[in-house]
């Protein structure tokens, strides 16, 4: 069963939020999920994913960003203004007072609570900024996520410098989507700081997940590499999927799940193939969080 919550940030932000598994609120243990770029809380897998970790004893968040370009519809991109001038550090910005909001008994009382986030593409590299900052969260995975923010060469840059707005495009609904200069100034400005994920990675400190399909387009195989690179080696696991893109071959509108995107929920399916540095048996994402939010 779901709920639906409205919660409002400190700069008076409206964020919908959807729960699962009301009824394991009072277990601690809370996974919040993290949409990606062009991604919302209800788009494929998103409400599959969360009634699974729900029915495994979970609490589990899932939301929208307030600036992530959906609004009243749920799963229509009808606020293309606000997702022009959204940023990375607005989006960790409201994951941390979303995780405050929790800890502080806006769903519900919690008592020493167990903290994962599940952060998929551009949502991953949400996650492990977030998580760098906040100590309270106990453990991160992340799906086909993003190791570089800055996504745009120097030529791209230069004309949206003059243009004042970059462009891109939404392949599954035909829009044309702006970014104003406040997302490149964002990247620039922070990379030193609240963005340098590359630092966040090396100094996180807590058990960390990747999982990423090898043959991801969006999002290249290298990334979940050089995120893997920089970790530590003593509390990350690294799994490819193979055969696999950016979102498991699961589409949207949710059609049923793939025998890849089961594999990566559950233990009944190894990961095929093998790869010297990474040959291992698939430690799913359900074994993980129940191992390491004890």
């Amino acid at each position: 069963m779901s709920k639906d919550f409205n919660f409002s940030t400190s700069e008076n932000q409206l964020i919908r939020i959807t729960t699962f598994g009301e009824k394991n609120i009072s277990s601690n243990k809370c996974l919040i999920f993290v949409h990606g770029f062009k991604g919302f809380k209800d788009w494929g897998f998103g409400p599959y994913l969360a009634n699974y970790f729900g029915n495994k004893g979970f609490f589990v968040i899932t939301f929208n960003f307030s600036h992530n370009g959906v609004g009243n519809s749920l799963t229509n991109f009808d606020e293309l203004d606000k997702f022009a001038n959204n940023t990375f550090s607005r989006e960790v910005i409201e994951l941390s007072e979303i995780i405050e909001a929790y800890k502080k008994g806006f769903f519900g009382v919690v008592e020493n609570p167990k903290i994962g986030l599940i952060g998929h593409s551009r949502g991953g590299a949400v996650a492990v900024l977030t998580a760098f900052q906040k100590h309270e969260i106990n453990s991160v995975a992340t799906w086909a996520a993003i190791s570089k923010l800055d996504r745009y060469t120097k030529r791209q840059k230069e004309e949206w410098q003059k243009q004042g707005y970059f462009e891109v495009l939404n392949s599954r609904t035909n829009q044309m989507m702006r970014l104003n200069l406040s997302l490149l100034e964002d990247i620039e400005n922070n990379k030193r700081g609240i963005l340098n994920l590359e630092r966040a990675v090396k100094e996180l400190n807590r058990p960390l997940l990747i999982i990423h399909g090898d043959q991801d387009l969006s999002v290249r195989i290298e990334e979940a590499e050089q995120i893997y690179e920089w970790s530590d080696k003593s509390k990350t696991e690294f799994y490819k999927l193979f055969s696999t893109g950016h979102t498991f071959d699961i589409v949207h509108p949710f059609n049923g799940t793939s025998e890849k995107f089961e594999k990566l929920l559950d233990n009944k399916h190894p990961f095929e193939g093998s790869n010297e540095k990474f040959e291992r048996v698939l430690e799913t994402t359900n074994k993980f969080f129940q191992s390491t939010l004890n």
